[in-house]
């Protein structure tokens, strides 16, 4: 959240998503809307 903070969105347009890509485990989001993604996840 600290991080998402500091982007400059005026620059970079409005952030899609905020995620936390893990080595393993399930993918979920957390009450504050930050994405848990393992990385098996992102491919096939």
């Amino acid at each position: 959240m600290r991080f998402a903070a500091k982007v400059d969105s005026s620059r970079t347009g409005p952030l899609a998503v905020l995620a936390v890509i893990t080595g393993s485990g399930y993918a979920y989001r957390r009450p504050d809307g930050v994405a848990v993604v393992p990385l098996g996840a992102l491919g096939p």
